[in-house]
């Protein structure tokens, strides 16, 4: 096959380098990890078979992700949701209304969190060598301790070292081939990317947490794992798939964390199986979800009856009328949709966390030239849609943070502050909270002042 010509998407201000191959009857969108150049890839015969097989079964979209490979270079990591709006982007300019997902290594954390929060464009969810968390936590063995993952880090920042040390490095993750298959992976990494934009990759993946968003993944989900990787350890395959529901585990014989050659065309092979599987009864037709992720606000204004007694009536007519139309263009501009006002209050919805923060952000401080103060609060969670609005435990417990906020605070739930790794927004624990009328204790974090 031909290296295809690369095209770009605009995402934003950033150009995303995409191909497209194939014309099967149904799309299949490939949520690559680490480090990706689109057309070196085409040159490396441990990896063009596979895109070549799977583009004979579907059409098959490629990116490389922003500061990656052929992609604009940007300053930092990107967060999952901004991957997000890059993953939809191309899908957009590809005319993609709905696609099956394959996320590798940390592209699966993406893919998972896309799946949930999109199921109107995702028909099935593929996942190998996925890690849902980095970290080692209290109810997480899995995941690496601080020390562990500073080694990783000081081990593939080599790869822009001696080649020797790269080759090393590259072998970590993807096993013993032959040192020309090593050697097209060094080039692949060094001429994709950079070591900082390494470490700021590095600096985001550290981060991920999106253990809370796999209940909320509700279409057919294969999870693949090999049988020698030695990164993600085996029980994180059957601690997915315990979660999300319907899916299911094959394990690849011989696979490393990555894969290639023969055993990349055995990951196509199973691939090919599942997501055909899915077209054939019916996967690809368009219904409206009943269930999806999303993210919460509400606020309201503090002491609201006490000001309105204060300055009379007509008077607090004009402010809260000003009140809204604060809150309404900050929602446009920050793409949250509301649902609705009762008095001061308002309730919104958001397709992701950070912008949900950054617009309650900027409502609190906005309102303060009003001569007002409110407060707000946030939560992340599987919500049901009726007649385009969402309602369920989710709203109820963002209603719940909120109640617990201070005045001028910007409140959020443990699952609002994993999801936004690699966002630059800072957090202060405020402990744990009862929330009326929902179970256990909850852990709520303040937003900080930027």
């Amino acid at each position: 096959m031909d290296i295809p010509e690369t095209q770009y998407a605009k995402s934003g201000d950033v150009n995303i380098a995409y191909q497209v191959t194939g014309d099967g009857p149904f799309d299949l969108v490939f949520i690559p990890g680490y480090v990706t150049h689109l057309e070196i890839q085409w040159r490396m015969a441990g990896m063009a078979p596979a895109f070549e097989r799977l583009s004979s079964i579907a059409r098959l979209i490629r990116f490389d992700k922003r500061g990656t490979g052929m992609s604009d270079r940007v300053s930092g990591a990107p967060t999952l949701e901004t991957r997000m709006d890059d993953a939809r982007a191309v899908m957009d300019a590809v005319g993609s209304r709905r696609a099956a997902f394959y996320g590798l290594s940390e592209g699966a954390a993406m893919s998972i969190l896309f799946a949930a929060t999109y199921p109107e464009r995702t028909a099935a969810l593929v996942v190998r060598s996925a890690f849902p968390r980095t970290m080692r936590a209290p109810d997480y063995p899995w995941g690496m301790t601080e020390e562990e993952y500073a080694r990783v880090v000081e081990r593939d920042l080599q790869i822009f070292g001696p080649r020797a040390r790269a080759r090393e490095a590259v072998r970590a993750l993807v096993g013993n081939l032959e040192d020309e298959a090593i050697d097209a992976v060094v080039d692949e990494y060094r001429l994709g990317s950079s070591p900082g934009a390494l470490k700021a990759l590095h600096g985001m993946n550290k981060e991920i947490d999106v253990r809370a968003v796999l209940p909320a993944v509700r279409v057919p989900t294969l999870i693949l794992r090999g049988s020698e990787d030695t990164v993600v350890p085996a029980d994180l395959a059957r601690y997915i798939s315990s979660r999300i529901p319907g899916a299911r585990v094959v394990e690849v014989a011989g696979a490393s964390h990555l894969a290639f050659g023969k055993l990349a065309l055995r990951v196509v092979d199973e691939i090919k199986r599942f997501v055909t599987g899915v077209w054939e009864a019916g996967g690809w037709e368009e219904a409206e979800p009943d269930r999806v992720l999303a993210t919460v606000l509400f606020t309201d204004i503090v002491g609201s009856t006490a000001r309105a007694a204060e300055v009379g009536d007509r008077a607090w007519r004009g402010l809260l009328g000003r009140h809204h139309e604060l809150i309404r263009r900050e929602l446009v501009r920050f793409r949250g949709a509301e649902l609705d006002v009762a008095g001061d209050g308002f309730f919104a919805s958001f397709d992701g966390p950070a912008r949900a923060i950054r617009c309650a952000r900027s409502i609190t401080a906005g309102v303060r030239d009003l001569g007002l103060e409110v407060r707000a609060g946030l939560h992340t969670g599987e919500c049901e849609v009726m007649d385009g609005k969402v309602g369920g435990i989710a709203v109820h417990i963002g209603a719940r943070v909120a109640r617990e906020a201070k005045p001028g605070e910007v409140l959020v739930s443990s699952t609002v502050k994993d999801l936004v790794a690699g966002s630059g927004i800072r957090f202060e624990e405020r402990g744990t909270a009862e929330l009326k009328g929902v179970p256990g204790e909850w852990r709520l974090y303040t937003v900080a002042e930027s």
